[in-house]
């Protein structure tokens, strides 16, 4: 081989190791916080009604020209109202709102007021002489913070709507997210502060965005460094535990109820979607709260997530760039909702609030 032939092959080798080694840095690169929120999504609006006397409220989505949606229920011990409505195979192709509340079975009362509210409007699906809105709910637990006879009600659900925006709305201790604890395995006297956090990226010319109260019986961690930010504390209440780390050292978890927790959301595209690819990609949402809760979908949780697309970017959704994409803004909306968080008397502390 001719000098010159050595000398170009090698030169080509090297480039090409060039560009791999600045690929890996590019990849291992810390990536910036995403930001944004769910309601950069066109057709999206939020409102948060939170309740002053103990700590709990509601949030709610709306989509008043209507969303094609679909949910997917991991947790196993859900409280829901009109999921069956978002099978595929049923009728009804478009909601008009979603609530998420505390309260428990209780909270789904606030869906009544949803359902007031936007009937006053003249929104809803036509049925004979009247417009039915289409109102999905999903509720949390938060009864043992607090009085637990207060608790969201149609009136609450009314109050969300009236403040509804399409702004950005307030994360943390608001909303959904009011009486929300994370860390609670080892009982809720060593637990932290949940809350509700939300966030959007772009995906080309597609948005998509969430929104998650965050009420879990595991820990919150941070996919990017495996740290815990919120969760069970140690025994003095400095610092979280790390849980499920206790668990394998032989630490046994405090005995829970079912239905004690629950981290209940929504995610939402400008995408045209169908009602199946909206379950799909709620299902890929659920893959975020795996990544950012540690344990996630136990006996005590009833996990659920919807997902909304309102078309109004005229443009189909390619489901392999959102699947991709929409566990990482879940996860992204799972940490501001902790870090968002400050405790409100009885509450424990947020991760803000640790010295």
């Amino acid at each position: 081989m001719k000098r010159r032939d050595i000398a170009a092959g090698l030169g080509a080798t090297l480039a090409t190791n060039a560009l791999i080694a600045e690929a890996a840095m590019a990849q291992a690169a810390p990536r910036p916080p995403i930001g944004g929120a769910i309601t950069d999504v066109p057709g999206i609006k939020v409102g948060h009604f939170t309740e002053t006397r103990r700590p709990t409220g509601c949030t709610v989505i709306l989509t008043e020209e209507g969303a094609t949606a679909g949910v997917d229920v991991r947790g196993a011990a859900p409280g829901t109202r009109e999921t069956d409505l978002l099978n595929p195979s049923n009728l009804v192709e478009k909601v008009h709102a979603i609530l998420l509340s505390g309260g428990s079975a209780f909270g789904l009362e606030a869906a009544t007021g949803v359902v007031r509210w936007l009937e006053e409007r003249g929104t809803g699906y036509p049925a004979g002489p009247a417009r039915v809105p289409i109102v999905p709910a999903a509720i949390l637990f938060d009864l043992s913070v607090g009085d637990h006879r207060i608790r969201p009600d149609a009136a609450a659900g009314h109050a969300a709507c009236e403040a509804a925006r399409a702004e950005a709305p307030a994360e943390g201790s608001v909303g959904a997210g009011t009486g929300a604890t994370v860390g609670k395995l080892f009982g809720m006297a060593r637990a932290m502060k949940g809350g509700i956090g939300t966030a959007s990226v772009k995906v080309g010319a597609i948005t998509i965005g969430a929104i998650v109260a965050v009420n879990a019986v595991g820990d919150v961690i941070d996919p990017a460094t495996g740290q815990v930010v919120a969760g069970a504390r140690d025994a003095e209440g400095r610092r979280p535990l790390g849980a499920t780390a206790a668990i394998l050292r032989g630490e046994l978890p405090a005995s829970m109820q079912a239905g004690m927790a629950t981290t209940i959301g929504v995610v939402a595209t400008d995408a045209t979607l169908t009602k199946a690819q909206c379950q799909r990609l709620a299902g890929s949402a659920h893959d975020g709260l795996a990544r950012s809760i540690d344990p996630i979908h136990t006996m005590a949780d009833g996990d659920t997530v919807f997902a909304l697309a309102t078309g109004k970017s005229g443009l189909p959704g390619n489901m392999m760039a959102l699947g991709a994409i929409v566990p990482h803004v879940m996860a992204a909306a799972v940490l501001r909702a902790v870090r968002a968080a400050k405790g409100i008397a009885p509450s424990p502390p947020g991760a803000s609030e640790l010295s």
